[in-house]
């Protein structure tokens, strides 16, 4: 059925998220072997703890407790001094020792919260709590074969596994928390943020309800790896559980997984009932104890977090959408902070402009790569075509085929912009000269400018323009015409 507007506002759909965070040790949660499976090949990233062989006993990272400090202030909270890990048992072919290695009764963070705006509208969410685990593996079921295959290279990475309060009430703030969630923790330098191969996952709780304060039953959909597919994933669930409810039906708790090809979720498993991992205290791993020597030492790694870099951003004069655009490439974000701390604001605006408009396009053709057009050198041929500019020693044309031109040869700005003809004419009496001869050959135009004709001056600083094949300066050109007119 189809639902209009004034259905759709009986009732109010309530949602919470489930985020788990890769975090970006070099080793696993337990276990001395690379925690980054991106580029190796099935179950080489594996030891006699990841394939749970008996007697293996697991040797918690300090690394993991560290970036996990880092997020609890990230998250604008505190982590717990004192934290503990059970085993949740529960048997899938991912999982060799059957069980997994979580915390339960004392997480590592409680509480928290993530600011979002939508519409313009600020909203704090709250988290319930953020605890520390090990991942599974992974199964993959080959097309047209009747088997299985399990790849153990994840098991054992750890991850950070954060519950937000059911406090989102729309596919948009949905969105908003779990893109500016995956910002925090990234600027955090907590991850990767590798969406693409799963650094971070979401799993939405959706559920709606006509009763004014009573939640409706709520169904999850695990396993989403884009801002895109919350969105598009709450939105429909929300519509299939109010067309239930229309139609007197009963909404199931239930699991389900997003089918992306066709935008609808699917039922995987019910959850009528409540699942008994039979939680035990874990005997192999010692409660964590933060002493303040260590609380003191990870408060000072965080800084520069979403919040206060897109306030810097803004208050620099890029405009919102650069500055969204920008805040999601922390590196580009860097280079831009970079100049405003150096007090190079022209040169800051100029290069968000450029990230945002001819490197993107650059970058996205294959001209120059992202390491490219973000290195160190990159940054500097930045601020000193910036300042060319400002010295009227460029055009901005001739500005942006130089940018390009720099990264890609990694020769300074100045020597290319010599050796290909770019400068500029700014010599004011070269450029008198132009003018005259341009007035001279286009009598009815000059005459047409002391009417008041716009378009008129514009055609004649073109003509200048092309005279001097492109190198006057084109507001000079445009001033010696008015002065020379008299107008």
């Amino acid at each position: 059925m189809a639902l209009t507007q004034q259905v759709k506002t009986k009732y109010k759909p309530t949602i919470g998220i489930e985020c788990h965070v890769q975090l970006k040790t070099k080793t696993k949660l337990f276990a001395g072997v690379g925690n980054d499976a991106r580029k190796a090949a099935p179950n080489t990233l594996i030891s006699h703890i990841c394939v749970g062989m008996p007697g293996a006993l697991p040797v918690l990272n300090r690394g993991a407790i560290e970036l996990s400090a880092r997020a609890a202030l990230a998250l604008n909270t505190e982590p717990q001094k004192f934290s503990r890990f059970e085993r949740k048992h529960y048997f899938y072919p991912d999982l060799p020792k059957g069980y997994q290695i979580t915390q339960l009764e004392d997480p590592i963070i409680k509480g928290g919260y993530i600011e979002i705006v939508v519409d313009g509208q600020p909203k704090k969410i709250n988290i319930e709590r953020a605890n520390l685990e090990e991942d599974a593996g992974k199964n993959t079921h080959p097309e047209g074969a009747d088997y299985s295959l399990v790849d153990l290279n994840r098991a054992g990475t750890p991850l950070l596994e954060i519950v937000s309060k059911p406090e989102l009430n729309s596919a948009a703030e949905a969105k908003a928390y779990a893109r500016e969630l995956w910002l925090t923790m990234k600027y955090a330098d907590v991850t990767e943020g590798d969406l693409y191969h799963g650094h971070v996952r979401f799993d939405v709780n959706v559920s709606v309800s006509a009763e004014q304060g009573k939640l409706g039953t709520r169904s999850e959909i695990k396993n989403l790896n884009s801002f895109r597919s919350v969105e598009a994933a709450v939105n429909y669930e929300i519509a299939r559980q109010i067309e239930l409810l229309e139609k007197g039906e009963a909404v199931v708790q239930e699991t389900r997984g997003w089918d992306e090809a066709n935008q609808k979720s699917t039922s995987q498993r019910s959850k009528e009932e409540a699942e008994d991992y039979r939680y035990m205290p874990e005997p192999d791993v010692p409660p964590v104890e933060l002493d303040e020597e260590f609380m003191k030492s990870i408060s000072t790694n965080v800084v520069n977090l979403p919040t206060s870099v897109r306030q810097k951003l803004l208050q620099s004069g890029i405009s919102p959408a650069q500055t969204e655009y920008l805040i999601e490439d922390k590196e580009a974000a860097e280079i831009i902070l970079e100049k405003l701390d150096k007090n190079q604001q022209k040169a800051a605006q100029d290069t968000a402009n450029w990230l945002t408009g001819p490197i993107q396009n650059a970058t996205a053709s294959g001209l120059i790569t992202r390491e490219q057009a973000l290195g160190q050198a990159a940054s500097q041929y930045y601020t000193t075509i910036s300042g060319m500019l400002s010295e009227n020693l460029l055009s901005s044309t001739a500005a942006k085929e130089l940018l390009v031109s720099s990264i890609k040869s990694n020769v300074a700005p100045e020597e290319l912009a010599k050796s290909g003809n770019l400068l500029q004419v700014s010599d004011q009496g070269e450029i008198e000269k132009i003018v005259a001869e341009v007035l001279a050959e286009n009598t009815k135009a000059a005459e047409d400018v002391k009417k008041g004709e716009a378009k008129a001056i514009g055609f004649l600083v073109g003509q200048v323009m092309a005279k001097s094949k492109g190198k006057a300066n084109p507001q000079m050109a445009q001033e010696i015409i008015k002065k020379q007119l008299g107008v």
